[in-house]
């Protein structure tokens, strides 16, 4: 009977879980802001025809808001989304340490040298835990446009009440300037976004499910 006990092997424990690629928080603030963005940009598309700075007009079917008045009550509700979803963001990656260990190192070369193996169809996606240098820099450089759009878009709204906000971006017309040309690096970084998730498209169910 010993040597039958003996024989019988142990129970094989269960395995661990595995934590997912992208933890529940990130996924809800990354749409949280598609949400806003989306809303922000259409909206704000129908406020620059309403006074337009360059001699163009956006088709009012792309447009969200309907007439200048509906379009700032949804530019101004999807303004605070986008201001506090990613103040909360920016703080957790800090806290967490996520934000260096995703985003850094990146250097010119670094950039440089990813950038010509996309090109070459060289750059694997293998692990999407792991970033290359050109997803850093794109999406360091749509928070920095993210806060410079927030940072514009106060000066444009209370022109007196942050006088000095305004007088940092030129006054009301440089600050609007700045907000269009901050819209349009946005958009422009939304449009490679998702030619990258078509081109991997696991990229996106990874953000839905974080797995």
């Amino acid at each position: 009977m010993s040597a039958l006990t003996k024989s019988v092997p142990p129970a094989a424990s269960p395995p661990a879980k595995a934590r997912p690629v992208q933890p529940a928080w990130l996924r809800i603030a990354h749409w949280l802001n598609v949400l806003a963005v989306l809303v922000m940009v259409t909206s704000g598309w129908r406020i620059y025809n309403a006074s337009p700075i360059f001699g163009f007009h956006f088709p009012d079917e792309i447009t969200l808001g309907g007439w200048l008045g509906g379009a700032l009550r949804w530019h101004f509700a999807a303004m605070w989304l986008l201001a506090v979803n990613g103040l909360v963001y920016l703080l957790i990656n800090l806290v967490s340490t996520r934000f260096a260990k995703r985003f850094l190192p990146i250097t010119p070369r670094g950039v440089w040298r990813d950038f010509v193996a996309a090109l070459r169809g060289r750059l694997t996606h293998d692990d999407p835990r792991h970033y290359n240098q050109v997803q850093r820099f794109a999406y360091l450089f749509a928070v920095l446009v993210l806060m410079l759009l927030v940072a514009s878009g106060l000066a444009i709204w209370k022109p007196v009440q942050l006088g000095w906000l305004c007088a940092t971006f030129g006054g009301f017309q440089g600050a609007r300037l700045v907000h269009f040309l901050a819209m349009a690096g946005l958009v422009a970084f939304v449009v490679v976004h998702v030619a990258m998730v078509a081109l991997v498209p696991r990229t996106l169910r990874t953000m839905i499910t974080g797995r």
